[in-house]
């Protein structure tokens, strides 16, 4: 298969799916884009009820069915009241850095199908006339959306349709540099998902398969905690793309694949990690092997949930993650390498 060839493919498809708006509970256009790239290579696609997406992948063999898992789904914030001259309170979905989000573009969903513009603001957003502009808090408490419409009360705002409760999402800002350099909001984890898809394009081109069935899981709530909760338990093994962390001790560079061995959760599966460690180093796949000090996977709460599936978790090294994140082509590529390594594609 030719992992250098695939870079265009790979690209697109991140920019395809970062693009699309997908906090978590607001995810069907991200799916639709997934699903419709999954059939286009002519694989079987079905949904779950939660609205993951499930992509089902023929092996050479029977015996086992092997598991892979991205989410799609990201942090986002959405409308918790509306403040009396017409501004936005806002609620955070998951765990994005507040700070990062000051003065940041956005859109708002509302359920009658609208959609506005707006930008997140801090409640002291002048230099020249608030004392505490510098040393306010960015938190939910002290951020606010100003809407990019004539609003001077909350009426004129629920004019427009907009209630607590509407979805606010902000400006991916997804941009690929010459450099390789993939720069954007929620590559965490849409950067895993577009190389899984990429994976199977190849497989397709090149027309091989992997050894055993295989079922890739797209989930939707990762950010909020239940995720995989639902990933089935017929599954002999389970292995997680997610992003790989970079920063502190942290070995892992933007340009390698990162084999996770413990994370906030606990450890992965010694086997299963040490099968991962071997094959990178007999493919001369670039790789790292961390801890992650503050983290936790889709097989994580797969666990919690019951499951029984031995799991691994391994992804492309990404920098700043939940806020500017960055990732680099080569920590993709290596990614979509050491997958087909696991599945034993032939």
């Amino acid at each position: 298969m030719d992992y250098n060839g695939c870079k265009d493919f790979l690209m697109e498809t991140a920019k395809a799916l970062l693009t699309t708006d997908s906090p978590s509970g607001f995810t069907r256009r991200a799916v639709e884009v997934a699903e419709g790239i999954a059939r286009e290579l002519g694989y079987a696609v079905r949904r779950t009820n939660k609205g993951g997406l499930v992509i089902e992948v023929p092996g050479r063999k029977r015996g086992k069915k092997v598991g892979l898992c991205a989410h799609i789904d990201t942090l986002g914030l959405m409308c918790r009241s509306i403040g009396p001259k017409g501004e936005l309170m806002v609620t955070k979905i998951g765990g994005p850095l507040m700070p990062t989000l000051d003065g940041e573009y956005c859109k708002i969903y509302t359920r009658n199908g609208r959609v506005y513009t707006g930008t997140i603001l801090s409640l002291s957003p002048a230099s020249h006339v608030f004392d505490d502009a510098a040393t306010r808090p960015r938190d939910e408490g002290n951020m606010y959306v100003r809407l990019d419409e004539l609003v001077k009360t909350a009426d004129d705002a629920r004019a427009l349709g907009i209630e607590a409760g509407d979805y606010i999402c902000f400006d991916p800002k997804t941009t690929v540099t010459e450099s390789g350099f993939l720069k954007s909001r929620f590559i965490d984890d849409k950067g895993s998902a577009a190389c899984l898809l990429t994976l199977l394009k190849l497989m397709a081109d090149a027309g091989v398969r992997p050894r055993y069935d295989a079922e890739i899981h797209l989930t939707v709530y990762e950010e909020v905690g239940h995720g995989g909760a639902t990933i089935p338990w017929d599954l002999s093994e389970l292995l997680a793309v997610d992003m790989g962390c970079v920063g502190l001790d942290l070995t892992c560079t933007e340009e390698q694949v990162s084999i996770c061995a413990k994370d906030s959760s606990g450890p992965y599966d010694y086997d299963m990690v040490s099968r991962l460690v071997a094959l990178a180093k007999e493919g001369g796949v670039d790789y790292a092997v961390d801890v992650y000090p503050h983290y936790s996977s889709d097989v994580s709460v797969a666990w919690k949930a019951g499951s029984d599936a031995k799991a691994a978790l391994i992804g492309p090294g990404v920098q700043a993650s939940h806020g500017m994140e960055r990732t680099h082509f080569h920590g993709m590529r290596e990614t979509i390498r050491l997958i087909a390594l696991y599945l034993e594609c032939a």
